[in-house]
């Protein structure tokens, strides 16, 4: 993890993320900007954990001019600017960013039984 910096996002599919915050302990979480310029996307895909329920809010600053839209199998909540879900159950992706830069904000989380 770069403190500070643009790093390329865990799917090599164009996007970048900026950590902003995250901690281990007492509840695993992590916050991050999520950029995606054109051409960038992710595929359909699910983050696994190794225990627990992952949760994920993500928080659409700004949008592209086209593509990059979010798409979610099973989300608990959705809406224009909001997406809550549970990457560890619900196939997730973004659809290539055709033309303009998306921007959102990604606080994601693992709650344990």
């Amino acid at each position: 993890m770069k403190l500070w910096k643009w790093e390329k996002g865990r799917q090599e599919s164009g996007y970048e993320k900026f950590f902003v915050l995250g901690s281990k302990w007492p509840i695993p979480f992590d916050f991050y900007i999520l950029r995606f310029k054109e051409g960038a996307e992710i595929p359909p895909h699910t983050d696994k954990v190794a225990a627990g329920s992952h949760y994920r809010l993500n928080v659409v600053v700004k949008n592209a001019r086209s593509g990059g839209k979010f798409v979610c199998k099973s989300p608990i909540y959705e809406n224009s600017r909001v997406k809550y879900f549970r990457p560890d159950l619900s196939e997730h992706s973004v659809s290539k960013v055709v033309s303009g830069t998306r921007y959102v904000l990604s606080f994601g989380w693992v709650r344990h039984a």
